[in-house]
């Protein structure tokens, strides 16, 4: 009799069954390695995912003890009107003199404040001695409330590294314990997500901080200084973020100057026992850090420290030990793996059944991280799960294809012809439009003049309606002259002319010139009409840029979208940007001008340097096609002359 032998299909079958279990054991040993040896890359990627369990969770209501006193844009604007409030004098020019931040910490102190911090470093004497001892006198007076900043800084000299921190002048100084340091650890995904205390820890050397006993953090000295418990500092490291920036209540600083602001102030009483946080919000200050929610100000970042510490909410890791983090991973994916096995007999079921495992320990990390602010490794085994998912899939794949091959074999009279449905291709030109090109092209931004203030004086539906009125003449506008709408973004809208199909340089260039005049002719009706009907009028800034773009198919797979990006479609932005600045609607760029001097009239109003770009750019006012009548141009630039002088356009 002959001996048994094992089909080479039923071999290869099985060996690609085991195949697909030894993968799973590959990945769960990789993972387990990852998380152990807590490489920057996997931090990232756990970091990430807290982010993303930050969003899904959204903001949540702060405790009610803090109030941020926003140095912000309003107040440096406000400041150049000290000439009719003479109390805003002091924050006409930056740096603001010391005497302002003497009568804001007076006053709020008045106000029943419990504590004031302030976000900014004092480490030396201004050029006004009167104010600097002023500022002493005040503190002097509530030492004891008062929390100054301090800060660590990295500084080059002979080829290595100095440590410097930076305290607050003597001068100012009242009691050690009321000097914090404002810097926070910034995680390798470029965020800032733990306390204070842990880049004390971590980046000054314990020999500075031995020589600096009462070296502690800011949100411990604000804390201290209102005379809460530092207990919860050993619960965890990690912040409790509330939301993003206007999280918490805040006011301008000017208002506290303001003796008819401060009163209404006052008489809310939004101070009264309070930690009061004086910070620097306005974007000129560059005090802006990525955190889960976003970028925000830094003394937003103290804000929803102190929270945290306030409200008990300090979040830590569920197993603190990297080790032990890599053997709970590895007992994870691998259970993951076996659980499908023992649970499916296809591989396409056990496919499943590893991609429903991700999603519980998807789903149980971001529960024990909301409900229990505890950190559970996630987007390293979760990864891990759907790597084995995909080889349990792709074993199964070729287990499928080697089936099939067997049946053709044996059964040759029959051909295993795969189903392929018809898909209808696009032309080949339209294709290559899609693809990325280089073009030279007219790119238009529009944008509304004091649309953010705008926002406030009307109802959602009516301002809605309005702008929906507004968007759709200007489309047809640019439609009309052979336009491409590129993508709109909030009230501004983005336009290209030239592609995808180019009608030659100038008469892209004429296009666009075109457009713009309707526009603005079409906003002229509008404006007229809405004057009317009693609505608020639009007016709007509208810059033209010619040059080099990338056009084509631009996105993820998800998402995909044609538009331009490159050189001429920054400067158009830009340039739209600084029609406020001279007062009239629409600005071109000297290379859109010299296409079309020859139709157009325009006013030369100088070379400026736009941000990103080394050479200055020449632009020209737009006034009209030549042998036209020019009273519109006129008309609009009385108009904005008028709108844009009380506001911040």
């Amino acid at each position: 009799m002959g001996h048994a032998t094992r089909s080479p299909w039923r071999q290869n079958l099985f060996t690609l069954t085991s195949l697909g279990t030894l993968l799973v054991g590959v990945w769960a040993v990789g993972a387990a390695v990852a998380t152990a040896t807590n490489l920057n890359l996997v931090r990232a990627l756990e970091l990430q995912t807290q982010s993303l369990f930050f969003q899904l969770r959204g903001p949540r209501v702060p405790p009610d003890k803090i109030v941020i006193l926003a140095m912000d844009e309003d107040s440096l604007t406000q400041g150049v009107n000290f000439k009719e409030l003479q109390e805003l004098a002091p924050i006409r020019t930056w740096p603001w003199r010391r005497s302002a931040y003497a009568r804001v910490v007076d006053r709020l102190m008045a106000a029943g404040a419990r504590v004031v911090s302030l976000d900014i470093v004092f480490d030396a004497p201004s050029d006004h001695p009167a104010d600097d001892q002023a500022l002493q006198r005040t503190l002097q007076r509530h030492a004891g409330r008062i929390t100054l900043a301090a800060s660590q800084a990295d500084s080059l000299s002979g080829g290595g590294g100095l440590e410097q921190l930076i305290f607050p002048d003597p001068l100012f100084q009242t009691q050690p314990g009321s000097i914090g340091f404002i810097n926070y650890l910034l995680e390798p995904d470029g965020q800032q997500r733990r306390f204070g205390w842990v880049y004390l820890q971590e980046k000054v050397s314990a020999d500075l901080r031995q020589s600096q006993p009462d070296i502690t953090s800011f949100t411990e000295a604000t804390l201290k200084a209102a005379g809460f418990s530092l207990a919860p500092r050993s619960r965890g490291d990690y912040i409790y973020f509330y939301g993003g920036q206007n999280t918490f209540p805040t006011h301008s600083f000017w208002r506290v100057l303001d003796t008819n602001s401060w009163n209404t102030l006052q008489r809310q009483q939004n101070f009264k026992d309070k930690i009061v946080l004086i910070g620097p919000t306005a974007a000129s200050f560059q005090d802006y850090h990525f955190t889960p929610f976003g970028r925000i100000p830094g003394v937003e970042i103290h804000a929803n420290a102190l929270a945290t510490l306030l409200d008990d909410r300090a979040m830590a890791q569920v197993i603190p030990n990297p080790f032990w983090q890599g053997a709970l991973v590895w007992l994870g994916v691998l259970g993951s793996g076996l659980l499908a096995r023992i649970v499916a007999r296809r591989t396409i079921h056990r496919s499943f059944v590893c991609l429903g495992l991700a999603v519980v320990w998807a789903g149980t990390g971001y529960l024990v991280f909301t409900l229990g602010g505890l950190i559970l490794p996630v987007a390293v085994p979760v990864l891990a799960i759907a790597l084995a998912s995909l080889s349990f899939l792709g074993t199964g794949a070729a287990s499928d294809l080697l089936e099939q091959l067997r049946l053709r074999r044996t059964l040759e009279r029959y051909v295993a012809a795969p189903i392929v449905e018809e898909i209808l291709g696009q032309p080949e030109g339209y294709q290559t439009l899609l693809q990325g090109r280089k073009l030279q092209v007219a790119v238009l931004f529009c944008d509304i003049r004091g649309f953010t203030t705008l926002s406030y004086k009307l109802p959602p539906e009516a301002l809605v309606a309005q702008l929906n009125t507004y968007l759709a003449a200007m489309v047809a506008a640019i439609l009309d002259q052979r336009g491409t709408i590129d993508k709109f973004i909030g009230d501004a809208v983005m336009a290209e002319f030239g592609s995808p199909v180019s009608q030659g340089e100038k008469a892209d260039a004429m296009n666009a010139i075109r457009a713009a005049l309707r526009m603005r002719q079409a906003l002229a009706v509008l404006r007229q009409q809405w004057q009317q009907e009693g609505k608020l009028p639009f007016y709007q800034g509208i810059g033209i840029s010619y040059g080099e773009v990338i056009a084509g198919n631009i996105g993820s797979p998800q998402r995909l979208e044609y538009t331009v990006i490159g050189d001429a479609a920054n400067v158009a932005s830009r340039v739209e940007g600084l029609t406020k600045q001279f007062q009239t609607d629409i600005l071109i760029t000297g290379t859109l001008y010299e296409l079309v001097q020859a139709e157009v009239d325009a006013v030369f109003v100088g070379e400026h340097q736009l941000r990103g770009r080394a050479q200055a750019t020449a632009l020209y006012s737009l006034v009209g096609l030549k042998g036209e009548d020019h009273s519109l141009y006129r008309q609009i630039r009385a108009e904005l002359h008028r709108y844009l002088k009380p506001q911040d356009a």
